[in-house]
């Protein structure tokens, strides 16, 4: 009878160790996917800015309509890619590809902001000064947003490949997430100085 009750036991904690462990997976993938969600709220943010943005340079850069195109076309793209990525937070595929579209926003909006500052109506223009400002706050949350998503991705990824995680991982499909990285990342070159 003894020996009964000490093998339940060792059962019974058994049991409890694994739904534990089946738990912290559960909860490590809601925390991602909710660290996504709000990635998700700033680059909503970001892409309404941007018409607006678009807008407010229009008449001083009528005749710069190609790069005012390229900053819509790859709005929409990074929008896109941004639904599917929602979808499915952690998603390596997903993640990739609204990596590459924000990195594609970034460069036209890089050009945009160069051009503009050819015009210097334009940089007097207290609207457009707004906008930037706002853009450069949406842009920081987003760093921020990232930086919460990875580290969330990061831990689940870790508890799933631990053992014993990885043998409930694997049997209960909790697949690895995928880290949002920025796409192409700039290499910042060194200011130089010339005295001559």
């Amino acid at each position: 009878m003894g020996l009964l009750i000490l093998l339940v036991a060792v059962l019974l904690i058994a049991a409890v160790f694994f739904v534990n462990l089946y738990n912290r997976l559960v909860t490590g993938r809601n925390r991602y996917q909710n660290a996504y969600a709000q990635i998700d709220v700033q680059l909503r943010r970001r892409y309404d800015l941007i018409p607006n943005l678009v807008e407010s340079v229009k008449g001083y850069m009528a005749h710069e309509k190609e790069t005012l195109a390229a900053v819509i076309n790859a709005r929409n793209s990074a929008m896109t890619a941004s639904r599917q990525a929602a979808q499915a937070p952690g998603d390596p595929r997903a993640m990739t590809q609204l990596a590459a579209a924000e990195g594609m926003l970034d460069n036209t909006l890089g050009r945009l902001f160069a051009l503009s500052e050819a015009y210097p109506d334009l940089k007097a223009n207290q609207n457009m000064a707004q906008l930037i400002e706002e853009l450069r706050s949406t842009e920081n949350r987003i760093a921020f947003a990232r930086q919460a998503f990875n580290d969330a991705v990061t831990l689940y990824n870790t508890q799933r490949e631990m053992f014993p995680g990885n043998l409930i991982a694997g049997s209960f499909n909790f697949n690895p997430a995928q880290l949002l990285e920025e796409s192409t990342p700039e290499v910042k070159e060194v200011p130089r100085v010339s005295f001559s």
